[in-house]
Order: C-alpha cells, then structure tokens, then sequence
C-alpha cells in the first residue's frame, strides 16, 4: 500500500466531508428543506454553477473510461470526445433564462416539476421517474466502478474492498449534506480536476520524450492510432458526427445537467458560467483523452482501460504527487455520483412520493425519507456494480442515450413551442425510451443501424412523435405567462 499517495487523498476527502458537515448544519436551519436539499435555494453563482455542470458532467466515464478507450482506439476518439466541449454552453444558452425563470414560476424543484407544471399530466411525471430511476442506475452504477477501480489502483485492495469503501465516503457526504454540499464540493472538484489534468499531461509528454516521439511511436505500432479512424479504422464520419448529438446537443435533455440550469441566482450568474464552464470543460476533456493515447507507448499492454489513468500516474509522477493528481478523477467520480444519487432520489421522494403517495407529509418525515431513500439507493447500485464490465464508458453512455431520448423534446418544445401539449410530451417519451432499448440490442447484435451512434435515430423518432400527437390530438396554445429574471 503505497501511502505517500494515499495522504493527499485522504486529506482530499476529509475536506469533502467538512463541506458535507458545513451544509447539514445549514440545512437543519433551513426554512424550506425541499428547495435547500435538492436545489441548493437557487443560490448559484457562476463560478460555483459553471464547476458543478463541469464536475457533474466530467464522470469516471471521460476521466477512467474515456482515456481508456482513448488508449485503445488513438487518436480518433479525442476527436470524437472533443464533442463535449459545447456541452455547458448548449445547456445554458438553449434552456437559458426561460427555464430557470418557468421554474420558479412553477415552484420546481426537480425537472419532473418543471415537467409536471408544463405538461399538466401525471403520465408525464412517472414515464419521467421511471426514465430516470432506470437509466441513473446505469449510470450510477459505471461510477461506482470508476472509483472502485481507482481506489483498487492505488491501494492494491480487492475490487470489492475498494468498492465498499467508495461507496461509504460517498453516500456520507451526499446524505447529510444535500444539493449545496453537492454543488461547493463540485467546485472544489472542478478546480482539482483542471490542475490535476494540466500536471498529468506533462508529466506523461515528458515520460514519453516529447509529443514528436510519441507520435512516432505510435505510428511504428499503428498507424491508424493517428487518424480519425481508430485502431480498427471503425470510427466512421458518421458515427464521430453522431456523437454531437450524443455528447453534445443532446446533453440539454440529461436531468443531472438540466436541474443546474434552474439553480442559478441570476442572469450574471449565467452568463459566467457560459464561458467559465466551456473553458474549463474543453481544458480537462482535451487533457484526459490525450493523456490516454500518449500513455501507450510509455505503459504498454494496459490491459483493463478504466486503469490507464492511475496506472500512468503512479509511473509517471512522484508518489505525493500522484496523489493529489488522482484526486482529480476522484473528484470527478464523486461529484458525478452525488448529483445522480441526488436526482434519483429527488424523483422518489419529491416526484412520486409527496405527488401521490402523501402530499401532506411533515417536514420531518420528508427529511426521514429523504436521508433513507438516498443511502438506500446507495446500497442497490453498490449491489449492481460488483459485477463491471470491462469499459465503463459505454455504460455510461448507454445511460445517456436513454435519457436523452426520453427528454431532449418535452424540455426543449416544452419551453419554445406554444402547441406542445401531454399527448405530445408523452409519445415522445415512449417512442424515444422504447426504441432507443430496443435498438439498442438491435446494434449489440448486427453492428451500429446506418452507422451512427445509437441514440440519433430514437432522438428523431421521438421529435416526429412530439409534434404529430401534439397537433393531432387536444390542440391548443399554451400562454408563456413568465415574470422576468434580473
């Protein structure tokens, strides 16, 4: 057990944890626990928002499974991952104001009310939770693993071990703690995950003998490391392109991403998280996926992908070093998971529970159930992630898909088109959800349906649904009666 790195880790964490004690204290004084405990009172400046969208988004997927694959595939899957830079500014500029502005006039705490008040359905409400309950576990589940397999990287503890003692340090902070904890820890982690990424990087350049050496390299072993193609030249144009929506545009549909745009404390917030949160979020992006091809000729014969990143630093740094730079990804492992844990146990409690269970509940046994739904969820996702697959990234992906498909219309027509209604909202969820599983295992079996990625066709599927049903059935103009937001 190597503890010069396991020091600044564990000093890392312990600073999470005060953060997470520092908010319970604030929530147990806190007038309206609902809004302060899923949403952190809507009092997000843009520093702290363009960080919590960076590190809820920055998963062990681009900082364990994307370098991985990154590994494998060369040079053509950092340009297929770059497709993530635009994601904060598609999410702010495309929901923008009017969401965040909607959101207090509904009083929404969660997506699902921005939803329910838009839509005015209840079918709405649990295709919605039912989208989000069984997708965020995919994907909870893939961050899971990335931090166990870090944990195990560095500690030489079974993965089982090392999953326990993630999952513990995570589900105590985020329990007690709620949004708020959530949201400065994502700070914190965006700025760890910024610095870490920039120190690796050099460090592996110059392990390797400067990026001239590294190239050549790489072409010696394969040239199509270096093209747009991949290692198997199976990164088609169409496929690459289909990731923009994917990893780009459609990420204004993921619920995770979506509820931070309804956070914000005002429109100056916004506008430095725009250019904050791009900034930052092509930085580390860049960063970790070249750090992955740059890692192959320095540690050849990697053979599990998601530990490429700790492997590569611990060869390449210094043991303290190593250590604070692995925070990085555990950083980003840690902000992704609270936030889902968060919203999924926001759509129980908030969305299913308070809607139609017991809308009377006292504050207390909302509080109660609140705590408990989210260790409990916790412990299912710890039960599913101890059997990983071997590339994390393509669960978490598998996720996104889903609940892009399910989303990306309802919020955005829901917002924009005055002749959005239920019957529309509903198709589309149906259409996009049914159809992107099912071609999902259609694609497992016979290869990608037009060579694109998965998710492209039930996006489209889901937007003819959206509209046809909406003017086919109960057409009628919805008023947008909104106050403004200074």
């Amino acid at each position: 057990m190597n503890y010069a790195v396991l020091v600044p880790m564990i000093v890392f964490l312990l600073v999470i944890f005060f953060i997470g004690y520092w908010s319970s204290r604030k929530l147990s004084t806190s007038s309206n626990f609902i809004s302060d405990y899923f949403l952190g009172g809507r009092e997000l400046g843009g520093f702290v928002l363009a960080m919590t969208m960076v590190a809820t988004y920055g998963s062990a997927s681009s900082f364990l499974g994307g370098p991985g694959t990154a590994y494998t595939m060369g040079f053509g899957w950092v340009l297929l991952a770059m497709a993530q830079v635009v994601t904060g500014y598609f999410v702010l500029m495309i929901l923008g104001k009017k969401y965040a502005i909607m959101a207090r006039r509904y009083k929404a705490i969660t997506m699902i009310d921005f939803l329910k008040s838009r839509y005015n359905s209840s079918a709405v409400v649990l295709l919605s939770a039912f989208s989000i309950i069984v997708f965020l576990f995919s994907a909870m589940a893939a961050q899971w693993i990335g931090g166990a397999r870090l944990v195990e990287s560095l500690t030489g503890l079974s993965y089982n071990s090392a999953l326990f003692l993630f999952a513990v340090s995570v589900l105590v902070y985020v329990t007690i703690g709620g949004f708020r904890a959530v949201a400065l820890t994502d700070a914190v982690q965006g700025a760890v995950m910024l610095v870490g990424t920039l120190v690796l990087l050099v460090a592996v350049i110059s392990a390797g003998g400067g990026i001239p050496n590294i190239v050549n390299d790489l072409i010696n072993e394969n040239p199509n490391l270096v093209t747009p193609y991949g290692a198997t030249g199976d990164l088609t144009a169409a496929y690459v392109s289909s990731f923009w929506i994917l990893v780009g545009v459609g990420v204004v549909g993921l619920p995770q991403i979506a509820v931070r745009a309804m956070s914000y404390k005002n429109s100056r917030s916004m506008h430095r998280a725009l250019i904050i949160g791009t900034l930052v979020t092509g930085v580390i992006m860049l960063n970790m996926h070249l750090i992955g091809v740059f890692a192959r000729p320095v540690m050849p014969g990697i053979e599990i992908g998601d530990k490429v990143i700790p492997l590569i630093a611990l060869e390449t740094l210094p043991p303290w070093v190593a250590g604070i730079v692995l925070a990085a990804p555990m950083a980003a492992i840690m902000s992704t998971v609270d936030s889902l844990l968060l919203l999924v146990s926001s759509s129980i409690v908030k969305d299913v529970y308070l809607n139609y269970v017991k809308p009377d509940a006292t504050i207390q046994t909302i509080k109660r159930i609140s705590f408990g739904v989210t260790g409990v969820l916790g412990v299912i996702v710890f039960l599913l992630a101890l059997n990983p697959p071997e590339l994390l990234i393509f669960l978490n992906l598998f996720a996104f898909g889903g609940l892009e498909a399910a989303f990306i219309w309802p919020i955005v027509l829901g917002l924009y088109w005055k002749w959005g209604n239920k019957y529309g909202a509903i198709a589309s969820m149906a259409t996009g959800i049914s159809s992107y599983i099912a071609l999902h295992f259609y694609n497992l079996e016979n290869g990608n349906l037009f060579g694109v990625h998965t998710v492209t066709m039930p996006v489209l599927l889901s937007l003819a649904a959206f509209v046809v049903f909406s003017l086919l059935i109960d057409r009628k103009a919805y008023q947008y009666n909104v106050p403004t937001l200074k």
